[in-house]
């Protein structure tokens, strides 16, 4: 059989983890329209008869103001080292800028490159055309695609030029495996992912999730997490009015825990403040975004 690992790279906002929940058609990796939604890299186990695909999702490369968006870039570029291609994924719907030529200059890989140009569904054959052009002056020898991954379009063209490259090679996950992450890593990510919808532009980049405890009683989980923002201002922000803001958050992240472990939960939130946790190694390795 066929297998390997395949990094998924590209600047915020592009929509990696959109794709890589297309091709698994399963949601590990959360979503949302604020930029720099993902902040670890996330494995992902593609399987079919022939071939298993480990797919590593990593966070939206940028130009980094905290010590939060310098651990981000280490980890979408570390995720390039080792693999057997690279998928550089691309907004199609947007002019080539600064944040493009950032990332393409810090690239060290001498792994084949996939341009894959995202949300065709969005561009025009005007812009399309530009954006290809300067991207195969740049690189020369990538092969490039179009897909739209949200509407799940042209995605199996991806994966069938994929295996075609991929090595012959043993199983690195069981078939019945999705994800390398704990079940507490996609319950806090799940949270966070409510709030990202929910709250406006000043909790963002601001606010962190971890989980305290999970216990399976019987059929349901009782699960305690922490939610932590940087100010009282936020914190007030999140808890909502009568506490309105913080039992939706609640209401509609455990409607999707249910849905991934298959079994009932009870859901309990606390919300704290951590002044400056972004440029805290202490609380970044706390938080899981730095080794401990």
């Amino acid at each position: 059989m066929k297998s390997g690992f395949v990094a998924l790279i590209g600047r915020p906002n592009v929509g990696k983890s959109t794709l890589l929940n297309a091709i698994l058609n399963k949601k590990i990796s959360i979503i949302s329209p604020k930029p720099q939604t993902t902040r670890n890299s996330i494995m992902g186990v593609y399987n079919d008869e022939e071939s298993q695909i480990v797919f590593v999702d990593t966070p939206g490369i940028h130009k980094p103001y905290f010590k939060l968006g310098e651990y981000m870039n280490k980890v979408a570029f570390a995720s390039t080292r080792d693999v057997e291609a690279i998928i550089l994924l691309v907004d199609a719907s947007l002019e080539f800028g600064e944040g493009d030529q950032y990332l393409i200059d810090h690239i060290q890989s001498n792994a084949p490159i996939f341009i894959v140009f995202n949300k065709i569904d969005l561009t025009n054959i005007d812009l399309i055309t530009r954006l290809k052009a300067k991207y195969r002056e740049i690189f020369t020898d990538a092969k490039i695609l179009e897909v739209s991954a949200l509407k799940n379009i042209l995605v199996d063209d991806l994966i069938l030029e994929l295996k075609s490259l991929l090595p012959e090679g043993p199983l690195y996950f069981e078939r019945s495996q999705v994800t390398d992450k704990n079940d507490e890593f996609v319950i806090s990510e799940i949270i966070r992912e409510k709030i990202l919808l929910l709250t406006k532009q000043e909790i963002p980049h601001s606010v962190a999730v971890y989980v305290e405890k999970m216990e399976q009683k019987k059929d349901k989980y009782e699960i305690s997490a922490t939610i932590v923002v940087e100010r009282d201002s936020q914190k007030g922000i999140v808890i909502g009015k009568g506490g309105k803001m913080i039992k939706k958050i609640g209401s509609l992240a455990r409607v999707d825990i249910e849905n991934y472990l298959n079994a009932g939960v009870r859901l309990t939130t606390f919300v704290r403040v951590e002044e400056e946790w972004r440029n805290s190694l202490r609380c970044l390795r706390e938080f899981g975004y730095q080794d401990k």
